[in-house]
């Protein structure tokens, strides 16, 4: 069951509805937050769209990086069911 929960990102409260435990939904906004505090003071500018624009990038970066890394590649696949194969004969 979903419930509401407040978050503050950019010091801007924010209702979100989820049905993750309250201290996950507190991990995520602490995650977040410091996330834009880590690109935004690497910035110059201010521009806070431009701060959750690349923070959300190099999230999505890591998140794509992370899907990957649980796939064993086609070479790997192959070499696998080849020893199955045998296994399976001997």
């Amino acid at each position: 069951m979903k419930t509401t929960h407040l978050v503050t990102v950019l010091g801007r409260e924010i209702s979100v509805r989820s049905s993750a435990p309250p201290e996950k939904v507190q991990a995520v906004e602490t995650f977040v937050n410091g996330r834009l505090l880590e690109i935004g003071g690497a910035l110059r500018s201010g521009d806070a769209q431009l701060v959750l624009t690349l923070a959300l990038l190099n999230t999505a970066e890591e998140l794509l990086e992370l899907r990957g890394a649980g796939k064993p590649d086609a070479s790997v696949e192959a070499r696998l069911q080849g020893f199955i194969d045998r296994l399976a004969k001997a």
